[in-house]
């Protein structure tokens, strides 16, 4: 008789976890929607052109991604420490952390500036790349680090404000942007109307006004009376360091990550520019229908985490971390089951290329088979991220990486003479590995002590006073 009323408070507590974190994800799910579909826009839009237009957006994505990883690796101190701060009414160390990452992020964008200037072509002909492939890339490349200042800012300002609970303005914000950069790709890289076609240039320029519109816009939501965050003069070396010591595993993972990039698209030209435009092209199929749900479960899950740690309540933090990860498998799962039947057809969409499309094909189902994995890492990753523990998903995702997609694709595809299809599996191998590692991780709750002890540092400033609610100590 008391088995059921145990069964149904647990089925009840799981349901409401779920609600809220759902609360929370669907603007990000929205807002991810539309950012890959943008990038989604660009490589359709090159596809139009040639299959070395869309190998030159692909390679030159992999640099992109450098400046991304590195706004990411700040965005995930930055919702860590302000979901915690949120949790706990410490808003005045929340306001100075928001305000240190954001100075960060800007300062961290000017190298690549001048890096896409000066070696943009070269980069790009490093990878083995083709001349005309190289060109093109060159030029995309260069346009898009012209404004990666401005992507850091726009990454960690949205970042700041979700951590406090309003997932809904950055939504707002990088909805109109990205509206704005899918009208522009067209409009500019296909010349509608009376705009002469641009091509690739004008499918980047798109991509930049889109960066510094969302920058700019979500810097005016921050200090505007429309969200529960502002920012406050920096003083405290304390977030400094905390902040700091979050975010450099997260972009240490991205570095590592971005390097091993390299090899990986190295061992795909092997087999022929084809192939790897149709790596691009499954990835981007997989990306544009499951990864939204996963990337908004990863934000939704680091602000009840994070929150739960900050109001003292671990167990509800571990609990939080777990039903989301359920939830996470559940839906994201279903949609892989989708993808891996429509594969075929959805990589249509991008090219025509007989061959490119067979092979686009196969990439998309391997991803179809990773979903389940991948939505597992990511939700356990920003369960972890608001724990304060980004160095375990780092050491999952890098050696997942390493064993996964570099080891058997060289040794089995490659070596052995496997071929293709010993790539497909070993994007499988890759998310799985890393999986396993960060549940483990979350499973053994070291994050828990963690987390306390860098809330309990930061409670006051280094002589021990308080800080007052606009972020300037009593004294």
């Amino acid at each position: 008789m008391g088995f059921r009323p145990v069964l149904s408070g647990g089925r009840r507590r799981v349901v409401r976890v779920w609600r809220r974190i759902f609360g929370l994800s669907w603007p990000v799910m929205v807002e991810q929607i539309l950012r890959t579909l943008m990038r989604t826009t660009d490589v359709a839009v090159t596809g139009l052109f040639s299959p070395a237009a869309v190998a030159a957006v692909g390679l030159a994505d992999l640099y992109a991604r450098l400046p991304l990883r590195i706004g990411l690796g700040l965005g995930s101190g930055v919702i860590a420490l302000s979901s915690q701060d949120t949790g706990s009414g410490e808003t005045a160390n929340r306001n100075e952390a928001i305000t240190q990452a954001v100075i960060l992020g800007a300062l961290a964008g000017i190298p690549f500036v001048l890096f896409g200037l000066v070696f943009g072509q070269g980069a790009i002909r490093l990878l083995g790349a083709e001349w005309e492939v190289a060109r093109m890339g060159g030029i995309y490349l260069a346009i898009i680090f012209a404004t990666s200042p401005a992507r850091h800012v726009a990454l960690v300002a949205s970042r700041s404000v979700q951590g406090a609970g309003d997932t809904r303005t950055p939504m707002y914000v990088n909805a109109v942007s990205n509206a704005l950069n899918i009208a522009g790709t067209i409009v500019l890289g296909l010349g509608i109307g009376p705009v002469p076609q641009f091509g690739i240039v004008g499918v980047g320029l798109a991509t930049a006004f889109g960066n510094v519109f969302s920058a700019l816009a979500l810097v005016a939501a921050i200090r505007s009376p429309y969200t529960p965050v502002d920012f406050a003069r920096p003083h405290q070396w304390t977030i400094t360091k905390q902040l700091l010591a979050i975010s450099a595993p997260r972009i240490l993972e991205g570095m590592l990550t971005f390097v091993m990039e390299f090899p990986f698209n190295a061992i795909l030209l092997l087999f022929g520019t084809e192939v790897n435009a149709a790596y691009q092209i499954g990835r981007r199929v997989y990306q544009q229908i499951t990864a939204p749900l996963s990337r908004g479960y990863r934000t939704g899950t680091s602000i009840v985490v994070g929150q739960a740690l900050g109001d003292g309540d671990p167990g509800g933090a571990r609990y939080n971390g777990w039903a989301a990860a359920g939830l996470g498998l559940l839906t994201v799962g279903s949609l892989g089951a989708v993808l891996f039947v429509g594969a075929e057809w959805l990589v249509t969409f991008f090219t025509d290329d007989p061959e490119t499309l067979r092979y686009a094909g196969g990439f998309a189902r391997a991803y179809a088979v990773a979903a389940p994995f991948t939505a597992l890492y990511v939700v356990l990753a920003g369960a972890l991220t608001s724990g304060s523990d980004t160095r375990t998903p780092l050491v999952g995702r890098v050696t997942g990486m390493f064993v996964g997609m570099l080891g058997v694709s060289y040794v089995v595809g490659v070596r052995a003479g496997y071929g293709v299809p010993a790539v497909y599996a070993s994007i499988v191998v890759y998310y799985l590995w890393a999986t396993i590692y960060v549940a483990v991780g979350f499973h053994r709750g070291a994050w828990i002590e963690r987390t306390r002890d860098m809330m309990d540092e930061r409670e006051s400033t280094p002589d021990g006073d308080r800080t007052s609610e606009d972020g300037y100590s009593d004294n």
